[in-house]
């Protein structure tokens, strides 16, 4: 008998049968010493369509009961850890089945009742551990948080840790920021992150992050144009205004993970995200920006670009002794007239 067999005598059934079954086949999956990926896929096909039919003790006993299993199903841990922190509370605490991306973006969602639960992790990422400590002490800078981080840090781990002077500098904390986003991007590449979708390509989200978090805005906004297959004008119009409502159409664009996306803006506007509520405000407007509405913006980017080529007719220095000859004989016509 198949997965949705099973769901079907379920869902007829009354509702404490589906409860039964919920918690049933998660504990038989608990029991497997190594399940193959076609049993993981089984329980997700099986549960989660359950999901929204089991009570909220159901679900506390399955995130506790995964919350110990080495080989969770990914999808169900997530959905999971949506929920509120009194159900999600043992897997934000234990799964391995969190990355740190995974962590950042839980953060992001649901604020400081996540975010109390994530820092109690055993060997969790020192950059969310402080971003956890900002979050419970915004005005608070600390000297003594970045030598913590510095201790703590895998010896793989990129960590800088400003002097004091630095900290007065105009754009520091920006630049640390960017380094330790990329820390915890080396992190997650090493640990096979979520792959990017065919359309952009993981090399064109590779160079846009690593030029992004260069903090050189040139260099991004050159592999911007290149994704995009627009000029460097139009690209770097793109990342001109005070807020990212063009980039994130650009993102969109290139069909980019919302957790990929949100990197790549935190890296070019660091100052647009300075609470949670900031984060999620920019991931609802990514959910809720379609796909098709952000690839008619990037035809009108295309648009321009070839305006621009053809009212231009190829770079102006290889032209310019053309142009200049045709603006001498506009010159001359009215006196030819006259003669």
């Amino acid at each position: 008998m198949s997965a949705s067999d099973f769901r079907q005598i379920a869902i007829r059934a009354e509702s404490g049968k589906a409860e039964r079954l919920f918690r049933a086949a998660v504990s038989a999956f608990c029991s497997l010493t190594r399940p193959s990926r076609r049993e993981i896929a089984q329980l997700e096909d099986l549960t989660l369509p359950l999901f929204a039919n089991v009570s909220v003790e159901s679900r506390r006993y399955v995130a506790a009961a995964l919350s110990e299993c080495e080989y969770a199903p990914t999808a169900l841990v997530r959905r999971l850890c949506e929920e509120p922190v009194d159900v999600a509370a043992p897997l934000l605490i234990r799964s391995r089945a969190l990355s740190d991306i995974d962590l950042v973006a839980l953060i992001g969602r649901h604020g400081l009742p996540h975010a109390r639960a994530i820092a109690r992790r055993k060997d969790l990422n020192p950059t969310i551990a402080q971003l956890i400590r900002a979050l419970e002490k915004p005005t608070l800078v600390s000297v003594r948080q970045q030598e913590a981080v510095a201790k703590t840090a895998p010896k793989s781990a990129e960590v800088v840790a400003p002097s004091p002077a630095s900290q007065h500098v105009p754009g520091a904390a920006a630049e640390n920021a960017r380094r330790r986003l990329r820390s915890m991007m080396r992190a997650d590449d090493e640990s096979g992150g979520a792959t990017v979708n065919p359309f952009a390509g993981a090399e064109t989200y590779v160079k846009l992050r690593e030029t992004a978090l260069t903090g050189n805005v040139a260099f991004f906004q050159t592999a911007l144009a290149d994704a995009l297959e627009i000029d460097f004008s139009t690209a770097r119009s793109l990342t001109a205004n005070q807020n990212y409502t063009s980039l994130l159409a650009a993102l969109r664009a290139l069909d980019l993970g919302e957790e990929r996306a949100f990197l790549i803006t935190v890296a070019v506007y660091p100052t647009e995200f300075p609470h949670p509520q900031a984060i999620r405000i920019f991931l609802d407007r990514y959910r809720l920006l379609h796909r098709e509405a952000a690839l008619d913006r990037l035809r009108g980017w295309k648009a321009e670009t070839l305006s621009k080529a053809i009212r231009n007719a190829g770079p102006v220095a290889a032209n310019a002794d053309i142009r200049k000859a045709d603006s001498d004989d506009a010159a001359a016509s009215p006196m030819a007239r006259r003669v």
